[in-house]
């Protein structure tokens, strides 16, 4: 399935698109089916409070997420690879398109893990819309000539973390390489674990911008746009480790 498709089908199943269309449906029944066409609009209601509220939110993705010492993956695998978490398009600051500030929190977390390990750098990502540069090479840049980090391969032609961990192995194969150090966020890496490890690697985990709480009080139970947010990212991984599942595994080169 296409990157566009991929994605298309999937904001029919997050939010907000999901609960419009489960409110849709209960406006039309309740001339025919009241009490059916109510209880959705009631259910509606009630799952947009759940998933917009921040201390649920919160909780969700902190028991999703797998947390890891930082010093336990100091010494352990032979390179770091970075997975791509978007492009800034036409960013006017940088005068073009640049990483996003997912792509950017990885980076920054590998160029840290660079200075403690000094273990050589894979960033992948492609360029799924068809812009011009593709998420790794826009890595690569910010690494080089901000963090002065050196990259050693790059990917460029990825659309997803399926594809990340193949055309990684590929890579690192053809060099002897097949334990690594995985960086992505702390929420992405229980899916993209299996999928590197799926394709043959032995992997160990270096998640990063982990779900953090300063303190609970009593705004953390009121809906915000940003839970809603994180609510959306928490769907989407679940989705996809199901959806992988069913996905064959390529033949390994």
């Amino acid at each position: 399935m296409s990157w566009t498709a991929t994605n298309l089908v999937s904001a029919f199943l997050l939010p907000p698109l999901n609960l419009i269309l489960l409110g849709a449906l209960g406006v039309l029944l309740l001339k025919h089916h009241p009490r059916l066409g109510r209880f959705l609009l009631a259910s509606t209601l009630a799952l947009l409070y759940l998933i917009s509220t921040p201390f649920i939110v919160e909780t969700m993705l902190q028991k999703f997420e797998t947390p890891y010492v930082a010093d336990s993956v100091d010494s352990e695998g032979q390179v770091i690879v970075v997975l791509g978490g978007g492009t800034y398009f036409n960013a006017v600051e940088y005068g073009g398109d640049t990483v996003n500030r997912y792509s950017l929190e990885r980076i920054r977390y590998a160029a840290h893990l660079y200075q403690l390990t000094g273990k050589l750098i894979l960033v992948t990502g492609g360029a799924p819309l068809g812009n011009a540069t593709s998420e790794a090479e826009q890595m690569k840049s910010v690494l080089e000539n901000e963090f002065m980090t050196p990259v050693k391969w790059v990917e460029g032609t990825s659309n997803n973390t399926h594809e990340n961990a193949y055309k990684s192995y590929e890579i690192l194969k053809k060099d002897g390489i097949t334990h690594i150090m995985l960086v992505t966020h702390a929420w992405h890496m229980p899916r993209a674990v299996k999928e590197f490890e799926r394709a043959g690697f032995q992997v160990t985990p270096a998640p990063t911008a982990f779900t953090t709480r300063y303190r609970t009080d009593g705004l953390a139970y009121l809906p915000t746009a940003s839970a809603l947010q994180q609510s959306r990212i928490f769907i989407h991984e679940v989705i996809g480790m199901l959806w992988y599942r069913l996905l064959p595994a390529p033949n390994k080169i």
